[in-house]
Formats: C-alpha cells, structure tokens, sequence
C-alpha cells in the first residue's frame, strides 16, 4: 500500500510538470507543423526539399502524439462512463494486433474464463491499456514467444492477466516501470510514456495493476477492475457519505 501510495503521489507531482511542460511545447509545435504544411502545399514533388518536409511533418506528428500522452497524465476524463465487455476490448485490441504478432512469432494463448466482464470505464482508454501491455509484450519477445491472457472473476471483480516467455525486468528496474520517461528500450524506440498512462487509466477506473517479473523468465501483469454493478454502488454509497 505504501508502494502503490508513492507510485501515485509520484504520478500526481509529474503529471502536473508534464500538463505544464506539454502547452509550453505545443505552441512552438503548432506552428512547425502550420509551415510546414503550407509549404508542401505549394511543393514540387520533384523537389529534392520536398522529402525533407515531409519528414518533418511526420516529426511533428510524432511529437504530437508525445506531447498527447503527457497530458493525459494530469488531465482528468473528459468522456462518460458506460457498461464496457472487457473481453470485447480485450478481442478488439488483439485483432488489431493479429498480424503484427504473427509476423514476430508471438504465439497466443487465450484462457478467458471470467463469467461477468462488464466493468464501468471509458472503452477507448482501456483499449489503451492493453495495446500497451501486448505491445511492450511483443517487445520483450524479439525472437518470438508466447503471449498468455486469461480472465477470472474474483468476488466483485473482474482479473485480466497479461503474461509474456520474453525477456524479463531487472530487479532494479522494477520500482521505476511506471515513472514517466522510463524506459529500457534503445533510443526512438520507446518513449516511456506507455505504462505510466496504463497505470494512470487503470487508476482512474478504481483499479488495480502489479507485475511480476524476473530478467529471463517473461513478465506476468495482473490487473483488477471492479465490475460494473459493484462500481455502481461504491459511487452510491460515495454520494450518500458526502451528503
């Protein structure tokens, strides 16, 4: 609990730097990619300069999108609640990643047994969550492997476990999983972002995330989430309180 209460005092401090830092960065970012795309509209396509701008177009996309994900650490939901099927999330998500896992080898194992799935969220951000997971899976197995996900219910809560045969995290490392800006992959290919908004989402929907992992032996993430119904009534109960 001590743990989970540093991680989020954490989160809160940097995410406030980071809501500063992301406007400050996307005025000048603005502005890069307005000139940009007027000059391609006036561009030669024969122009060897024209590749150039196009290239900094895609930068300033990139950014973009780095930027986005600084700002959804601070920035609260701006979407309703609704009923949402966790295993249909969870099918949807690795649809979208069908071809890539096939193409690296990534064997799936499914074992999905959670009768009720119906949780209280926002669908596209706990899409969000797992395209992360099974992305940073897919990373750990360069050489292939297999990717686990199983589902159980546990008293008024839904358990989902992502599991991978890849490489592991250092001991040392893992108190720092979640921390903006850390990674452990080479330079361009990560930016650090991606468990720190997993963590951030799962909070935001009143649940849980611990992971287990050993350098060699793969990486198991468990996550909580309380199911629909009961979610419902916290927030009732939560109401009657403050009044």
């Amino acid at each position: 609990l001590e743990e989970q209460l540093q991680i989020s005092e954490r989160m809160a401090s940097l995410g406030l730097l980071a809501a500063g830092v992301a406007h400050e960065v996307n005025t000048p970012l603005t502005g890069i990619s307005s000139f940009t795309q007027m000059l391609l509209e006036n561009a030669d396509p024969s122009d060897p300069r024209t590749p150039l701008l196009e290239k900094i177009e895609k930068q300033t996309f990139r950014a973009a999108k780095i930027v986005n994900g600084l700002l959804n650490l601070a920035r609260p939901a701006q979407s309703d609640l609704g009923s949402i099927d966790l295993h249909g999330v969870i099918t949807d998500v690795l649809s979208l990643l069908e071809h890539q896992l096939r193409s690296g080898s990534v064997q799936l194992r499914r074992d999905m047994h959670a009768e009720s799935t119906l949780v209280l969220g926002i669908e596209h951000k706990l899409q969000q969550v797992f395209l992360n997971l099974f992305l940073n899976a897919r990373d750990a197995m360069p050489k292939g492997g297999w990717l686990s996900v199983s589902s159980r219910n546990e008293g008024d809560e839904v358990v989902v476990e992502v599991a991978d045969t890849g490489s592991g995290i250092q001991v040392e490392h893992l108190g720092r999983i979640y921390d903006p800006f850390f990674t452990t992959k080479p330079i361009g290919k990560g930016t650090g972002l991606g468990l720190s908004i997993t963590y951030g989402i799962v909070q935001e929907h009143e649940g849980t995330i611990t992971v287990d992992s050993a350098a060699g032996q793969g990486t198991r993430f468990v996550l909580r989430f309380p199911l629909a119904q009961a979610a419902l009534l916290r927030g009732r109960h939560s109401q009657q309180h403050q009044a």
